[in-house]
């Protein structure tokens, strides 16, 4: 099995507090209960969910890209923050508002459509 390392492009603010964490967890190494309790656990999400949430993600990218705009005019075009565009196309942002895909896919001159279907 061959294993993908992605360079993080932490700041040295950033890889600081991700350090305080780790070593805070292995010293105090909580129980589950514990864990939910301080609020640094959110439940992992079904793959179906983590499928869906890729699937609009590329398609957003798709979109913004078709339309030959860059992050920067999509977040002028819609007065969204450049890096939360970024993160909703690399589907590292799992909790956004319908409104926000709506001002997205109006940036690309389209709509965002929601469908109810069967499960699969």
């Amino acid at each position: 099995m061959t294993h993908i390392h992605r360079k993080s492009e932490h700041s040295p603010e950033e890889k600081a507090r991700l350090q305080a964490i780790r070593d805070h967890f292995q010293t105090t190494r909580p129980s589950l209960d514990e864990l939910v309790a301080s609020g640094e656990y959110s439940a992992p999400m079904k793959h179906g969910v983590t499928l869906d949430i890729m699937h609009i993600a590329s398609l957003l990218k798709q979109a913004r890209e078709e339309a030959h705009l860059s992050l920067a005019d999509v977040a002028e075009r819609c007065g969204l923050d450049r890096s939360a565009i970024s993160r909703l196309e690399n589907g590292l942002y799992e909790n956004t508002t319908l409104n926000t895909l709506n001002r997205l896919a109006g940036a690309y001159g389209k709509r965002f459509l929601v469908q109810l279907v069967d499960e699969r």
